[in-house]
């Protein structure tokens, strides 16, 4: 099997892929996608996601070429090829509850975030935009502390890492970048320095990525 990742390297959706696929121990070839100069709307890159967004993973395999797109639908592929180790807990309330927090960031903060939501409003009125993604970050991340309480150990839930937490990371690095004060959220952040402790994390960082700009190495 061979792998490929088109990725954004500050695509917070690429990197909750990249996380997957280092904690799954799956080596994969960068495909980097220029989100700033519009390269997901090639009629190329339309052809691998017709909703002209990152990340997509194409896997080759048996002599058969497919492209995979969603994160969430990327992260439960490699979950059902590579089951070790496991993003979801043994237990069916455990799964239910990690899926609740992972979804959460993806369908009730981040899409507040997306680049064409803001510049829809950035055009409207200016400054709008900004507003905006605060609040929807801020009024999200409160939710997800307080779900996140009952129940998170030294990650999400319990001590392994698990969907959850591959959703958390780059979210409040999102969060960070839009300025939303973090301190509020004692439980996320604690858990974020867990994860970013480890080497999986660590190399999926925006920063660690081959078309992040201005690299020092």
């Amino acid at each position: 099997m061979h792998l490929a990742l088109y990725s954004y390297w500050r695509s917070s959706s690429s990197w909750r892929v990249r996380i997957a696929l280092n904690m799954k121990a799956q080596a994969y070839e960068y495909r980097a996608v220029d989100l700033s100069r519009g390269a997901q709307f090639s009629p190329e890159h339309r052809a691998r996601n017709p909703a002209s967004k990152v990340p997509v993973l194409e896997v080759e395999e048996d002599g058969r070429r497919r492209e995979l797109f969603e994160s969430m639908a990327i992260v439960a592929f490699l979950e059902e090829r590579f089951p070790a180790p496991p993003f979801l807990p043994g237990d069916a309330y455990g799964r239910a509850r990690v899926r609740a927090l992972a979804e959460i960031v993806n369908s009730g903060i981040q899409p507040y975030q997306n680049a064409a939501a803001l510049a829809f409003l950035r055009e409207r009125q200016a400054g709008l935009d900004l507003a905006w993604v605060k609040h929807f970050i801020a009024t999200g991340l409160a939710g997800l502390e307080a779900a996140a309480q009952s129940g998170a150990g030294r990650y999400s839930h319990g001590d392994e890492v698990t969907l959850a937490d591959l959703y958390l990371v780059p979210q409040l690095y999102g969060a960070r970048r839009f300025g939303v004060d973090l301190s509020v959220y004692p439980t996320l952040t604690r858990i974020e320095f867990a994860c970013r402790e480890l080497e999986a994390f660590r190399r999926a960082e925006p920063e660690a990525q081959p078309d992040a700009p201005n690299l020092e190495r």
